[in-house]
């Protein structure tokens, strides 16, 4: 398969932009690929972590902010835990969704940030996640309140998905973390 990249002028550069936000030199890797080998979803993806990192290091633009991988990442930092270089990959895709979210990206099948947003707002609201509530909020901003309705009384028969919300969590608690987040907007809309 042949990668185009349209490299970016230096002042707009998004290694630059991301390794910031990320905190991380990506300038370390030298794609010995253990963050590729260790991901679970690295061969549902058109891009493992190894390429995503090698693509921004040879001067990748916005076209980067379309891979799969940005929005099937996830984040159960097995990357992390392998490279020999601590290379905090999911840091780097939070930072890759937030500019794909600024930039206004086109969003992939399924929407992710949605579902993102109203996973961590039911956090934020409860202390936990409420899946009831999460699932049936993004089945009506979706328009797809019907598709897979026929396996929600297994789910609750099983105790996969609970008919109330959590209880026990610290929500004052959970609401401060979220407080001191600079830029909230995971949560947001």
């Amino acid at each position: 398969m042949t990668i185009k990249i349209k490299k970016q002028p230096a002042a707009e550069s998004l290694i630059r932009i991301v390794e910031k936000r990320a905190d991380v030199s990506l300038s370390k890797c030298y794609q010995c690929k253990k963050c590729s080998v260790g991901c679970p979803v690295a061969g549902q993806t058109e891009s493992p972590p190894s390429e995503i990192i090698r693509r921004l290091q040879l001067g990748a633009g916005d076209e980067l902010l379309q891979t799969d991988l940005i929005w099937t990442c996830l984040s159960c930092e097995t990357c992390y835990a392998r490279c020999p270089n601590e290379i905090n990959f999911a840091a780097v895709i939070d930072a890759l969704r937030s500019i794909a979210l600024e930039k206004g990206v086109a969003k992939p099948e399924g929407n992710p940030p949605l579902f993102n947003r109203l996973f961590l707002n039911t956090v934020k609201t409860f202390g936990r996640a409420y899946d009831l509530q999460m699932i049936a909020l993004f089945k009506i901003r979706t328009g797809n309140i019907m598709a897979d309705t026929e396996k929600f009384p297994t789910m609750i028969k099983k105790g996969k998905m609970a008919l109330l919300p959590p209880s026990g969590a610290d929500k004052r608690k959970v609401r401060r973390i979220f407080d001191r987040l600079p830029e909230n907007k995971g949560t947001e809309k």
